[in-house]
């Protein structure tokens, strides 16, 4: 539930295109990718499992073959989905008062500080 890095995109463009600058981020590859239906690509998924990365995305609707995820680590999504949230009532964040892609993203970098901090001094 706590951010390792962020990707901007542009207003109107999908999440989905910056998922590559995040999977080569840095950080350790994670054995799992929990995603909502806007990740359930056929494509997406291959990619992922040549990576050894589970994909645990919901199907979509319309999908002829729905193929089904583990939900008991799919449940594990809501610290994702909390962690949004926690960055969404932090007010330069929601109502994007930075305009320059730059700004911005250093709000996001302050206030994911701000969850790390709290997991350092509560932690020990």
């Amino acid at each position: 539930g706590l951010p390792l890095g962020f990707y901007l995109t542009g207003g109107e463009a999908s999440d989905y295109g910056g998922v590559d600058s995040l999977m080569a981020m840095p950080v350790p590859k994670p054995a799992a990718l929990l995603a909502d239906k806007g990740y359930d690509g056929d494509r997406f998924r291959e990619n992922l499992l040549q990576h050894n990365i589970l994909p645990v995305i919901s199907p979509r609707s319309n999908r002829k073959a729905p193929e089904h995820p583990d939900y008991r680590r799919y449940r594990d999504r809501n610290r994702v989905e909390r962690m949004f949230g926690f960055l969404e009532h932090q007010r330069p964040i929601a109502t994007r008062f930075e305009k320059t892609p730059l700004s911005y993203l250093s709000f996001l970098n302050l206030a994911a500080a701000r969850l790390w901090l709290k997991h350092f001094v509560n932690g020990a």
